[in-house]
């Protein structure tokens, strides 16, 4: 199983060339309409995705507070249930993004995740997405978004799912945050995506 995140380390990547299932995270159906999983925790992001007709042939995964709006469309799902519960506000399955909970899908899906695009720093302190400037996306002048939600949930991830393992790609000099470091967690170049996928 393949997971994507929208960071922009994913740039050079065709995942064309990767035949593994993959579960991406809301706007990549729009290069990619053969992805067969797709995260949308945002209400406008599954809103342009059924317009764009994904969900004929791909599944949706939003909120349980926002499927009740989509559930009479085809193919729209609830994303899965936290493997934990924590007392704290980044613990809440509403402060989940799209990234972590298409992590945790992969995890209930297969037993080997790969992961690319899961870029968490920005290199500029400027928005690290690459579909910034466009529909449903914030502008590029705005300033990178703190990871640490991120970090901690997929982390959380990894921890509840020790029997999974997990790849992640990324670039020269990406460093795994301390949260991640776990036995079944290992880092490899994004180059090395197609050799190993």
């Amino acid at each position: 199983m393949l997971v994507i995140g929208n960071g922009e380390s994913r740039k050079s990547i065709d995942l064309n060339n990767i035949s593994l299932d993959k579960i991406g995270c809301n706007a990549i159906y729009r290069d990619y309409p053969s992805i067969k999983h797709l995260i949308c925790v945002d209400k406008r992001m599954v809103r342009e995705a059924i317009d764009a007709g994904y969900n004929q042939t791909g599944f949706i995964y939003t909120r349980e507070d926002w499927f009740p709006r989509f559930k009479q469309h085809k193919r729209v799902r609830t994303v899965p249930d936290l493997p934990y519960a924590g007392s704290e506000r980044k613990d809440e399955p509403f402060h989940w993004g799209s990234g972590p909970y298409a992590v945790l899908l992969g995890a209930k899906k297969s037993n080997v995740v790969h992961m690319t695009g899961f870029d968490l720093y920005s290199s500029d302190n400027k928005v690290n997405n690459i579909y910034k400037d466009t529909d449903n996306y914030i502008t590029s002048d705005k300033r990178a978004i703190n990871p640490s939600y991120w970090i901690h949930q997929i982390g959380m991830v990894f921890d509840h799912f020790s029997n999974t393992n997990f790849v992640v790609y990324q670039e020269d000099g990406w460093k795994l945050p301390l949260e991640w470091k776990y036995s079944n967690v290992t880092l490899d170049n994004i180059s090395n995506i197609y050799y190993n996928t």
